[in-house]
Protein backbone atom coordinates (compact mmCIF):
# COMPACT_ATOMS: atom_id res chain seq x y z
CA UNK A 1 0.00 0.00 0.00
CA UNK A 2 2.71 2.50 0.94
CA UNK A 3 4.63 1.60 -2.23
CA UNK A 4 1.85 3.24 -4.27
CA UNK A 5 3.07 6.62 -2.98
CA UNK A 6 6.75 5.96 -3.62
CA UNK A 7 8.91 5.77 -6.71
CA UNK A 8 12.17 3.84 -7.23
CA UNK A 9 14.71 3.80 -5.78
CA UNK A 10 12.55 4.21 -2.64
CA UNK A 11 11.27 0.87 -1.34
CA UNK A 12 8.22 0.61 0.91
CA UNK A 13 6.82 -2.29 2.87
CA UNK A 14 3.81 -2.44 5.18
CA UNK A 15 1.49 -4.73 7.13
CA UNK A 16 -1.91 -4.88 8.78
CA UNK A 17 -3.55 -6.21 11.90
CA UNK A 18 -3.81 -9.98 11.89
CA UNK A 19 -7.51 -10.99 11.60
CA UNK A 20 -8.86 -12.45 14.80
CA UNK A 21 -5.94 -11.27 16.95
CA UNK A 22 -5.15 -8.24 19.00
CA UNK A 23 -2.22 -6.17 17.86
CA UNK A 24 0.03 -6.35 14.82
CA UNK A 25 2.05 -9.01 13.12
CA UNK A 26 5.33 -8.89 15.02
CA UNK A 27 7.58 -9.71 12.07
CA UNK A 28 10.95 -11.43 12.32
CA UNK A 29 11.71 -10.27 15.86
CA UNK A 30 14.23 -7.87 17.35
CA UNK A 31 17.99 -7.74 16.96
CA UNK A 32 20.55 -7.08 19.70
CA UNK A 33 20.29 -3.50 20.85
CA UNK A 34 16.65 -3.33 19.83
CA UNK A 35 15.82 -5.85 22.55
CA UNK A 36 17.36 -3.51 25.14
CA UNK A 37 15.45 -0.54 23.75
CA UNK A 38 12.17 -2.45 23.94
CA UNK A 39 12.72 -4.04 27.34
CA UNK A 40 10.66 -1.50 29.29
CA UNK A 41 7.86 -1.19 26.76
CA UNK A 42 4.33 -2.40 27.29
CA UNK A 43 3.39 -5.51 25.30
CA UNK A 44 1.33 -3.45 22.84
CA UNK A 45 4.10 -0.88 22.32
CA UNK A 46 6.71 -3.62 21.92
CA UNK A 47 4.57 -5.27 19.25
CA UNK A 48 4.35 -2.01 17.31
CA UNK A 49 8.09 -1.42 17.73
CA UNK A 50 8.83 -4.93 16.43
CA UNK A 51 6.32 -4.85 13.59
CA UNK A 52 7.55 -1.60 12.09
CA UNK A 53 11.15 -2.83 12.24
CA UNK A 54 10.08 -5.96 10.43
CA UNK A 55 8.81 -3.71 7.63
CA UNK A 56 12.04 -1.73 7.64
CA UNK A 57 14.19 -4.86 7.46
CA UNK A 58 12.22 -6.18 4.51
CA UNK A 59 12.75 -2.86 2.76
CA UNK A 60 16.47 -2.98 3.51
CA UNK A 61 16.65 -6.54 2.22
CA UNK A 62 15.13 -5.42 -1.05
CA UNK A 63 17.80 -2.73 -1.26
CA UNK A 64 20.47 -5.38 -0.74
CA UNK A 65 21.36 -4.13 2.76
CA UNK A 66 22.17 -6.71 5.40
CA UNK A 67 19.94 -6.78 8.51
CA UNK A 68 21.08 -4.35 11.19
CA UNK A 69 19.57 -3.05 14.42
CA UNK A 70 17.46 0.06 13.93
CA UNK A 71 17.99 1.89 17.17
CA UNK A 72 16.64 5.22 18.35
CA UNK A 73 18.40 8.57 18.54
CA UNK A 74 18.03 11.26 21.22
CA UNK A 75 14.60 12.35 19.94
CA UNK A 76 13.36 8.78 19.50
CA UNK A 77 14.18 8.83 15.79
CA UNK A 78 15.19 5.62 13.97
CA UNK A 79 18.90 5.41 13.19
CA UNK A 80 19.43 3.83 9.79
CA UNK A 81 22.43 1.85 8.56
CA UNK A 82 25.14 3.87 6.82
CA UNK A 83 24.20 4.77 3.28
CA UNK A 84 20.44 4.51 3.87
CA UNK A 85 17.69 7.06 4.51
CA UNK A 86 14.21 6.11 5.56
CA UNK A 87 11.08 6.65 7.59
CA UNK A 88 8.73 4.51 9.66
CA UNK A 89 5.15 4.94 10.82
CA UNK A 90 2.37 3.05 12.53
CA UNK A 91 -1.19 3.60 13.63
CA UNK A 92 -3.78 1.21 15.11
CA UNK A 93 -3.92 -1.77 12.78
CA UNK A 94 -1.21 -0.66 10.34
CA UNK A 95 2.59 -0.28 10.18
CA UNK A 96 4.95 0.72 7.37
CA UNK A 97 8.51 1.70 6.48
CA UNK A 98 10.20 3.28 3.47
CA UNK A 99 13.94 3.17 2.76
CA UNK A 100 16.21 4.40 -0.02
CA UNK A 101 19.91 4.63 -0.91
CA UNK A 102 21.37 7.88 0.41
CA UNK A 103 23.43 8.47 -2.72
CA UNK A 104 20.19 8.95 -4.68
CA UNK A 105 17.68 10.17 -2.10
CA UNK A 106 18.31 12.82 0.54
CA UNK A 107 15.23 12.21 2.68
CA UNK A 108 12.00 10.25 2.95
CA UNK A 109 9.04 11.00 5.19
CA UNK A 110 5.96 8.82 5.57
CA UNK A 111 3.02 8.96 7.95
CA UNK A 112 -0.20 7.01 8.51
CA UNK A 113 -3.33 7.59 10.58
CA UNK A 114 -6.68 5.89 10.87
CA UNK A 115 -9.10 7.51 8.41
CA UNK A 116 -11.24 9.44 10.86
CA UNK A 117 -11.75 13.10 11.83
CA UNK A 118 -9.28 14.68 14.21
CA UNK A 119 -10.17 13.59 17.73
CA UNK A 120 -10.76 17.15 18.94
CA UNK A 121 -12.05 19.95 16.76
CA UNK A 122 -9.67 22.36 18.49
CA UNK A 123 -6.70 20.49 17.05
CA UNK A 124 -7.29 21.94 13.61
CA UNK A 125 -6.82 25.43 14.99
CA UNK A 126 -3.44 24.40 16.40
CA UNK A 127 -2.06 22.77 13.26
CA UNK A 128 -3.57 24.87 10.44
CA UNK A 129 -3.55 28.51 9.40
CA UNK A 130 -6.86 30.32 8.84
CA UNK A 131 -6.31 29.94 5.08
CA UNK A 132 -5.74 26.19 5.46
CA UNK A 133 -8.83 25.84 7.60
CA UNK A 134 -10.89 27.61 4.94
CA UNK A 135 -9.52 25.27 2.24
CA UNK A 136 -10.18 22.21 4.41
CA UNK A 137 -13.74 23.40 5.00
CA UNK A 138 -14.26 23.70 1.24
CA UNK A 139 -12.73 20.28 0.57
CA UNK A 140 -14.92 18.73 3.26
CA UNK A 141 -17.99 20.26 1.67
CA UNK A 142 -17.08 19.23 -1.89
CA UNK A 143 -15.45 15.85 -1.17
CA UNK A 144 -16.98 14.54 2.06
CA UNK A 145 -15.64 11.00 1.53
CA UNK A 146 -12.23 12.12 2.85
CA UNK A 147 -11.46 13.41 6.35
CA UNK A 148 -9.42 16.38 5.16
CA UNK A 149 -8.57 17.67 8.63
CA UNK A 150 -6.82 14.41 9.52
CA UNK A 151 -5.21 14.22 6.09
CA UNK A 152 -3.69 17.68 6.58
CA UNK A 153 -2.13 16.44 9.81
CA UNK A 154 -0.76 13.28 8.14
CA UNK A 155 0.72 15.27 5.25
CA UNK A 156 2.39 17.67 7.69
CA UNK A 157 3.85 14.81 9.69
CA UNK A 158 5.42 13.30 6.57
CA UNK A 159 6.90 16.71 5.72
CA UNK A 160 8.20 17.13 9.26
CA UNK A 161 10.13 13.87 9.02
CA UNK A 162 11.68 14.71 5.67
CA UNK A 163 12.46 18.29 6.70
CA UNK A 164 14.28 17.24 9.84
CA UNK A 165 16.50 14.93 7.81
CA UNK A 166 17.31 17.73 5.40
CA UNK A 167 17.96 20.56 7.83
CA UNK A 168 18.28 19.12 11.33
CA UNK A 169 15.54 21.53 12.39
CA UNK A 170 12.21 20.23 13.68
CA UNK A 171 8.98 21.84 12.51
CA UNK A 172 5.67 21.80 14.31
CA UNK A 173 2.49 21.12 12.30
CA UNK A 174 1.60 24.80 12.65
CA UNK A 175 4.84 25.76 10.90
CA UNK A 176 4.00 23.79 7.76
CA UNK A 177 1.47 25.00 5.19
CA UNK A 178 -0.01 22.29 2.94
CA UNK A 179 -2.07 22.47 -0.24
CA UNK A 180 -3.97 19.22 -0.77
CA UNK A 181 -4.99 18.23 -4.30
CA UNK A 182 -8.39 16.51 -4.06
CA UNK A 183 -8.22 14.81 -7.44
CA UNK A 184 -4.65 13.67 -8.08
CA UNK A 185 -3.55 12.48 -4.66
CA UNK A 186 -0.73 15.03 -4.48
CA UNK A 187 0.12 17.82 -2.05
CA UNK A 188 2.57 20.70 -1.74
CA UNK A 189 4.05 21.94 1.51
CA UNK A 190 6.35 24.72 2.69
CA UNK A 191 7.63 26.02 6.02
CA UNK A 192 5.89 29.08 7.39
CA UNK A 193 9.21 30.51 8.60
CA UNK A 194 12.64 30.75 7.01
CA UNK A 195 14.62 29.89 10.15
CA UNK A 196 17.68 27.68 10.15
CA UNK A 197 19.06 26.82 6.73
CA UNK A 198 15.72 26.98 4.95
CA UNK A 199 15.16 29.09 1.86
CA UNK A 200 12.10 31.38 2.13
CA UNK A 201 10.50 29.76 -0.92
CA UNK A 202 11.46 26.15 -0.10
CA UNK A 203 8.67 23.77 -1.05
CA UNK A 204 8.29 20.02 -0.87
CA UNK A 205 5.83 17.87 -2.77
CA UNK A 206 4.27 14.61 -1.73
CA UNK A 207 1.52 12.11 -2.40
CA UNK A 208 -1.43 10.94 -0.33
CA UNK A 209 -3.98 8.13 -0.44
CA UNK A 210 -6.84 6.58 1.51
CA UNK A 211 -6.72 2.79 1.54
CA UNK A 212 -8.53 0.25 3.72
CA UNK A 213 -9.41 2.78 6.40
CA UNK A 214 -5.92 4.31 6.57
CA UNK A 215 -4.74 7.77 5.51
CA UNK A 216 -1.21 7.74 4.06
CA UNK A 217 1.20 10.47 3.03
CA UNK A 218 4.74 10.30 1.67
CA UNK A 219 7.43 12.81 0.75
CA UNK A 220 10.60 11.94 -1.14
CA UNK A 221 13.43 14.42 -1.73
CA UNK A 222 15.94 13.39 -4.41
CA UNK A 223 19.55 14.09 -3.57
CA UNK A 224 19.80 16.37 -6.59
CA UNK A 225 17.13 18.65 -5.10
CA UNK A 226 18.37 18.63 -1.51
CA UNK A 227 20.51 21.76 -1.62
CA UNK A 228 17.54 24.06 -2.13
CA UNK A 229 16.21 23.02 1.29
CA UNK A 230 19.41 23.70 3.20
CA UNK A 231 20.39 20.04 3.24
CA UNK A 232 22.93 19.21 5.94
CA UNK A 233 23.43 15.47 5.85
CA UNK A 234 21.69 12.93 3.64
CA UNK A 235 22.10 10.17 6.19
CA UNK A 236 20.80 12.11 9.18
CA UNK A 237 18.16 10.19 11.11
CA UNK A 238 14.53 11.12 10.54
CA UNK A 239 12.12 11.41 13.48
CA UNK A 240 9.30 8.94 12.97
CA UNK A 241 7.13 6.45 14.75
CA UNK A 242 10.03 4.35 15.97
Amino acid sequence: MIQELLRPPVVGFDGFRVPGRLGLRAGPGLLPGEESAASAMSPARRLEFTAVRGCAREGLRRLGVRPAPILRGPAGEPLWPAGVVGSMTHCPGYHAAAVAPADEVAAVGIDAEVHAPLRYAEMLGLIATPEERARISGLTRDHPQVHWDRLAFVAKESVFKAWFALTGRPLGPGEIVVHLDPSGGHFRARPRTAGGDAAPDAELSGRWAVRDGVLLAAVTVPRAAARRYGHRAATRAVPASA
